[in-house]
């Protein structure tokens, strides 16, 4: 379907549809080439408003770190165990990060930052318990 349409947008196959095909191409991890001739033509949809600016954002960060370059949005992240608290990966001009990612409609990062420790606390809960800690450790928010 890409080789043919690129990105399919909101107008081929609705909302759902158009999110599920990016669900496909976000986790085509081993195929990054794949990822960025789709985020390529996600971008054409996104500018139409015809694909979600979000997803685009996500996707943006997955292909900038699965071809060796540094994320844009600081969507992808990984944790330090020791306090629970979830790190952006390797992340391009981090001063302005809260801009570009209110641009596409994204939360400040230190809410999402927070939201993904405390989803990571709950699913590790007994493992951090066991270790003496009592929550993740958040960031400061405005």
């Amino acid at each position: 379907m890409s080789d043919q349409y690129g990105f399919v947008g909101y107008d081929l196959v609705g909302e759902r549809g158009s999110q599920s095909f990016w669900l496909v191409v976000q986790h085509a991890d081993n195929n990054p080439e794949f990822q960025k001739k789709v985020l390529e033509k996600m971008k054409i949809q996104v500018l139409n408003e015809n694909a979600d600016p979000v997803s685009f954002g996500l996707l943006t960060d997955r292909v900038k770190l699965n071809t060796g370059q540094k994320q844009v949005y600081g969507s992808q992240v990984t944790y330090n165990w020791e306090i629970c608290q979830a790190i952006p990966r390797d992340l391009a001009d981090r001063e302005n990060v809260n801009k570009r990612r209110s641009e596409i409609g994204l939360e400040p990062i230190e809410e999402y930052l927070n939201r993904l420790s405390e989803m990571h606390y709950k699913m590790n809960e007994t493992i951090f318990k066991k270790n003496g800690l009592n929550g993740p450790t958040l960031y400061k928010t405005e």
